[in-house]
């Protein structure tokens, strides 16, 4: 079973960031939304947010990304195309 995280990155002025709304919007218009089991907030201003402790785990340095963690591999996909041509094999294969 995969499980799938987007992470995505508050601002200091508590507004996301841009990359991350275009992001967010293109996952609502994709559909690819409905794969996504949970959404991480990386906040600049809380060193210690979950999204903030996972960029550092996989050594991402920008946001949005992607974890993808099934049994035996995680795959960390910081551009939205990648990750969603990730998604159309996995739709296609389930």
């Amino acid at each position: 079973m995969q499980e799938i995280i987007f992470v995505k990155k508050k601002l200091a002025t508590g507004e996301w960031c841009a990359k991350c709304i275009d992001v967010s919007n293109r996952l609502e218009k994709d559909g690819t939304l409905r794969y996504i089991d949970r959404i991480v907030v990386a906040d600049v201003n809380d060193a210690q947010s979950e999204g903030i402790q996972l960029a550092l785990k996989h050594n991402m340095d920008r946001a949005p990304f992607f974890i993808v963690t099934d049994s035996n591999t995680t795959q960390i996909f910081d551009v939205y195309f990648k990750f969603k041509r990730h998604i159309q094999r996995f739709a296609t294969a389930a």
